[in-house]
Order: structure tokens, then C-alpha cells, then sequence
């Protein structure tokens, strides 16, 4: 599966008996411009291809392409994976200023949402100004999600405005909250709040980033507070910045090791099917 997937066909794995989809894992070439200062500098490529070939070994039917934040809104390989895909669909990295035409045009090519990558900025947009109101506005019109990546303790900074814009969102890596406070961190708890509205959803994905018994810890939680309606399992392949102690099948493990039997199909396929395919 590309570099540090060195684990073999594990005949452990748990055989699923539903469709899975992954509602999280990059691509990318080695070529591709980075934006000035990224969070990751990529050397390496993880094609659409490989991506493939890591779905199809581990029995997992579908996935979505999350942009990735070293390329900014050059999204011009995203797309080109999800163009005509019966399995990939994708989110972008946009400006405030794309205009309508470009978004729909985006949308025809399998793109399904916005990604703000907003665990990498020091200082955090203005979500109120006419710009950012405008282009929600026009997520929210075409049925997209905003995809969001933000550290815990900053969740309450922008979930009010994206609340009101009426936008379907949703949320990485267990939102992931201050380790210290865990489950109380604010953010964490604010994120559970807005849960309430329907039109939230937690990915329970890279745990690894976040430490594994933290989220076990929030999956509990969010399955106790806000039930399996609204959670999403990802794997946040190929794990930028972890290859080498990271591995697909872990992944899956991670979850399933606090993950009820009853919400598997739910977590791991539906909950995806109907937000991102239907």
C-alpha cells in the first residue's frame, strides 16, 4: 500500500459483510506544488492507483478523498481521481473567491465537499465576512459537507458561524480535543452540542494522531452522548507523517477494539453512503 504498509494479508482481520467506505485518505505525486510553509512536505507519491489496491485488500468498497493542506487549492489530482469514479468521491481546499461556475463544474467531477484545513493557520479566518459567507452559502447550496480540520480547544471559535450558514459539516479525527482535558475539553463538548442539529458528523479516524487510548476514550463518549447515527470511520491513509508506524489494517483495529457490533454498519459504510453517495 505504499510506504509504511509493510503488513502482510492478515487472515485475523475481521471479514465485513456490508459495504465499507473510507471516508478519509489522501493522494498525491511527489511533483505536486506545496503551498509556502506546509504542514507536511510530501516527498513521495500515493496515487490513485495505490489507493485502489489499498481499498481492495482490505475489502473496503468506497472512500473519499480528503485535500490534502500542502497543496492549498491545487485540487487538480483530487479531481482527476474522482472524475468518472464509480467509488471515489473527494473534498477541495477552495479560496473565498471561487466562483459558482468552478464549483459546479466540481461537482459533475465527484467532488462532494470543502476541506478547511484550519489546524494549520495561527490566525483563523473571519467566517462572517461577505466572501466566506457567499461560498458557504454555495456549499450549502449544492449539498456538499465542510470538511474540518481544527484543534479541539478552537472548535468554539468557528462552529457558530458555520452553524448558522446551514451547512452540512463534518468534523476530523474525533474532534480532536486537548489530551489533558480529554472528553472536557470544550471544544469536544461544544462539537457534541451541535451534534444535536442533524446535520453534524465526527470522523473516528487517525487515532494515532491524537493517541489511541484518548480515542477510544471520545468514541465512547460521542457513542454515549450522540448515539452512531452521525460517526464516520476513516483510516487517514497513507498517514503522512507516520508511514513507517502506521498501517491500514491498525485502522480498522483502532475502532473496532471500542466500536459495538451493532454500530458497525452504520459507522463503518452507511453513515457515509448516505451523506456522501446518496
Amino acid at each position: 500500500m505504499g510506504r509504511g504498509d509493510q503488513e502482510s494479508r492478515d487472515s485475523s482481520a475481521v471479514k465485513f459483510d456490508f459495504p465499507v467506505v473510507d471516508s478519509h485518505v489522501h493522494v498525491f505525486l511527489k511533483d505536486m506544488p506545496h503551498i509556502p510553509d506546509p504542514r507536511h512536505r510530501i516527498a513521495y507519491d500515493f496515487s490513485g492507483a495505490q489507493l485502489l489496491e489499498a481499498l481492495d485488500r482490505h475489502g473496503v468498497e468506497r472512500a473519499v478523498i480528503a485535500a490534502a493542506s500542502p497543496y492549498g487549492d491545487y485540487n487538480d489530482y483530487t479531481i482527476a481521481c474522482t472524475r468518472g469514479s464509480k467509488r471515489l468521491r473527494g473534498t477541495v481546499i477552495l479560496e473565498p473567491t471561487v466562483e459558482k461556475y468552478t464549483l459546479d463544474a466540481m461537482a459533475r467531477d465527484g467532488i462532494v465537499g470543502v476541506r478547511l484545513p484550519y489546524i494549520s493557520l495561527r490566525q483563523l479566518p473571519d467566517l462572517t465576512s461577505y466572501e466566506q459567507q457567499r461560498t458557504l452559502r454555495r456549499i450549502a447550496d449544492l449539498g456538499w459537507h465542510v470538511h474540518l480540520h481544527l484543534d479541539g480547544p478552537r472548535l468554539p471559535q468557528v462552529l457558530p458561524a458555520l452553524e448558522k450558514t446551514g451547512v452540512k459539516l463534518v468534523i476530523d479525527h474525533f474532534g480532536r480535543p486537548d489530551p489533558k482535558a480529554g472528553v472536557n475539553c470544550a471544544g469536544f463538548q461544544a462539537m457534541l452540542r451541535l451534534m444535536e442539529n442533524n446535520r453534524t458528523w465526527v470522523k473516528v479516524s487517525a487515532a494515532y494522531r491524537i493517541g489511541e487510548d484518548l480515542a477510544a476514550s471520545c468514541g465512547r463518549e460521542l457513542l454515549k452522548q450522540a448515539g452512531d447515527e452521525r460517526l464516520m470511520w476513516a483510516s487517514d491513509c497513507p498517514f503522512v507523517g507516520h508511514e513507517k508506524d502506521m498501517q491500514y489494517q491498525r485502522a480498522i483495529d483502532t475502532v473496532l477494539e471500542w466500536l459495538p457490533e451493532a454500530s458497525r454498519r452504520k459507522v463503518f459504510g452507511e453513515n457515509a453512503l448516505r451523506l456522501i453517495y446518496n
